[in-house]
């Protein structure tokens, strides 16, 4: 819409005063000519704004000049307050948009203040993706997103991790909740609070009847349960020689599991690592030469048959 345009032209001036045409058709996504007849709109409804020819010219708001349209309106409003989403993942809510409305209404107020020197926003960058992944395949977060507004229960086609196909469930929705780069539906089944990655959910329908979520539970606190239940280090204890080089590389693999680690002898030092089963020593294997299990003697014959079975199959 051209009113649209016309205020986020307004606010970019605001922000920054003097752009050129180029920078103004690039962000506002229209021909030069276009903003050039913007630009003749608003000085005719008195803006002060006009278009100052010449190598350093370009569209210029006079100085002082203050716009009252600061105010966000709803929409803005709710994405501003789901901070800490990055560009993408504000794409995947279709928050791009008024996103990008918010944030220059935000410049444009700051930039009345006396000395507000390099915004807190430039200096830093938010990507929540992990490293290397690829992109997620599933249903839309957005329209997942909508209509989850309405409280509905969802009857889900979901294929558990590791399962070879999808399975249809009932559950009862509390919201959505992203870490590390992937989206997952916060929802109670029979009761019983879960976590459903939405790029293995193949299939959402919303049921007529309201979720039936339970009494004194909301978004935040189920996520903070199941965090803890997931971050959990479990009652297995599992200690091991760790070449000094990839303590590093198992702090950021294995994060709150470490339990303590004493110093360094000769290159190597001892890890104490918390695992919910004997079975989880299987992630030690990525860690190759450069780890020694030393106890439990449980631990350390599933790792030497684990071991065995990975050199019998590349045995040439």
């Amino acid at each position: 819409m051209k009113s649209a345009r016309l205020l986020s032209l307004l606010l970019l001036l605001q922000a920054r005063q003097r752009m050129t045409t180029v920078e103004l058709a690039d962000r506002l996504e229209v021909s030069r000519r276009t903003i050039l007849r913007d630009v003749e709109a608003l000085s005719a409804a008195g803006v002060p704004v006009y278009a100052e020819r010449g190598r350093h010219g370009g569209i210029v708001l006079l100085p002082g000049a203050r716009l009252n349209v600061s105010h966000l309106d709803p929409a803005e409003r709710e994405a501003v307050l789901v901070a800490g989403l990055d560009a993408a993942q504000r794409a995947q809510l279709d928050l791009a948009a008024v996103h990008e409305t918010a944030t220059r209404k935000i410049a444009a107020r700051r930039s009345g203040d006396a000395d507000p020197g390099a915004a807190l926003a430039d200096l830093i960058v938010v990507d929540n993706a992990a490293w290397l992944a690829p992109e997620g395949q599933g249903v839309s977060v957005a329209e997942l997103a909508l209509a989850l507004r309405t409280r509905p229960r969802l009857r889900l086609r979901y294929r558990s991790s590791g399962a070879s196909r999808a399975i249809a469930r009932v559950v009862d929705p509390y919201g959505l909740a992203t870490k590390a780069g992937r989206w997952y539906l916060v929802a109670d089944q029979a009761g019983e609070p879960g976590l459903f990655a939405l790029d293995r959910l193949e299939a959402c329908e919303v049921l007529a009847e309201p979720a039936r979520t339970r009494v004194g539970c909301d978004l935040r606190s189920v996520w903070a349960d199941l965090r803890r239940r997931t971050e959990d280090p479990g009652s297995v204890v599992i200690t091991a020689r760790l070449r000094q080089t990839r303590l590093d590389l198992a702090r950021r693999i294995l994060g709150s599991r470490i339990l303590g680690v004493d110093p360094v002898v000769a290159g190597w030092c001892t890890v104490r690592i918390g695992y919910p089963e004997m079975e989880s020593v299987r992630q030690l294997l990525q860690f190759g030469d450069h780890i020694e299990v030393v106890a439990p003697p449980a631990a350390r014959d599933r790792v030497h048959a684990l071991a065995t079975d990975l050199a019998a199959r590349h045995r040439r």
